[in-house]
């Protein structure tokens, strides 16, 4: 009942949930051989989530996403390309107003790959090609655990994101090298996880959880939060809003201007406006070690929540459209007019 009363607000009850966790790291953070504990388990958590991810992954399905290259490319260039160029223009313009992890944290927003669930989710109620949107999401997140780290490399390094060469070496340990061991096991534990898919769910959505505690409790030993001031969250709000609304609007003028069907045009919106939180958090507590990760991941939990918010409505809106009458049959017509 809570549920469905929080999605008909276009409130996510996961979010609720990341905020509680973020409440109770604040009243209870981990120090000590506690932080230890808790660093250690994250790390075990975020290798167990990409195992899952290797394991559910079919090979076949990113494949033939890959057939429909424009499509594809349209996604690539909005996740890798537009949303960077329109980061680094925000970073540029308000780089002496915010803090700079929260500066981090919006460049790193931008460099994320899409996110698969929700995009999937959102271009089935819009009646779009929902094929597509699973090649594609599946397929900017195979990327995106080599170009993020790269382009934290490229546009992060010199903001002192804290990227070393041992981050390459633990993205390859905790992220890859589960995922290559999934792919390898599908064939035999692929079945078990389609069959198993509320605790599986369990295990994804509590390890991130587990990550936000780990990392807000660093952020209250080191007194983050002293840090920012309402005015900042505000901006933040305000900057993840117009970097949102401005994707979906350049997706939306592309597609149509290319000529992409309206199907085809729905997953392109919605995959390639969106940027993942599940894959996000856990590479931020590799990719940014020393620094404040509670800061840097803020603009990403917040971006998480308003594009659900209005995918939400768009979704809503591409559903109500007509249905496509049927195609009529070569000579119906002819056929009907004899008849009269």
């Amino acid at each position: 009942m809570l549920r469905r009363t929080l999605a008909r607000f276009g409130i996510d009850p996961y979010l609720i949930a990341l905020m509680a966790t973020v409440a109770i790291a604040t009243l209870f953070p981990a120090h000590g051989d506690g932080a230890v504990v808790a660093n250690d388990a994250v790390s075990i958590a975020v290798a167990l989530l990409f195992f899952l991810y290797g394991a559910r992954l079919s090979p076949t399905a990113v494949w033939e996403g890959l057939l429909h290259w424009r499509l594809q490319s349209l996604v690539f260039a909005s996740t890798y390309i537009l949303f960077p160029l329109l980061g680094l223009g925000l970073a540029r313009v308000f780089s002496g107003v915010l803090p700079s992890e929260l500066i981090a944290g919006l460049i790193f927003v931008c460099i994320l790959p899409s996110t698969v669930q929700s995009s999937i989710a959102f271009t089935s109620i819009a009646r779009g090609n929902v094929a597509a949107a699973l090649c594609s999401a599946s397929v900017s997140n195979l990327f995106g655990m080599v170009l993020t780290p790269l382009l934290v490399v490229l546009l992060l390094d010199s903001k002192g994101g804290g990227f070393s060469t041992r981050a390459v070496e633990s993205i390859a340990l905790q992220l890859l090298l589960p995922f290559l061991v999934g792919q390898l096991l599908r064939r035999w534990i692929g079945p078990f996880l389609q069959r198993h898919k509320a605790p599986i769910s369990l295990v994804d959505r509590g390890s991130i959880l587990l990550v936000v505690y780990a990392a807000f409790s660093e952020g209250m030993v080191a007194g983050i939060w002293s840090q920012v001031t309402l005015a900042d969250l505000g901006l933040v709000i305000a900057l993840d809003v117009v970097l949102l609304a401005a994707v979906l609007a350049i997706t939306t003028i592309a597609s149509r201007r290319l000529g992409f069907s309206k199907e085809d045009e729905i997953a392109i919106v919605f995959c390639g406006s969106k940027k993942s939180m599940a894959s996000g958090i856990p590479m931020a507590n590799i990719l940014f070690p020393g620094q404040a990760l509670g800061l840097i991941v803020l603009p990403l939990m917040l971006f998480h929540q308003a594009q659900l918010f209005a995918c939400a409505v768009l979704a809503q809106r591409y559903a109500r459209r007509p249905t496509a009458p049927p195609a009529e049959l070569p000579g119906e017509t002819e056929l009907a007019t004899a008849e009269v």
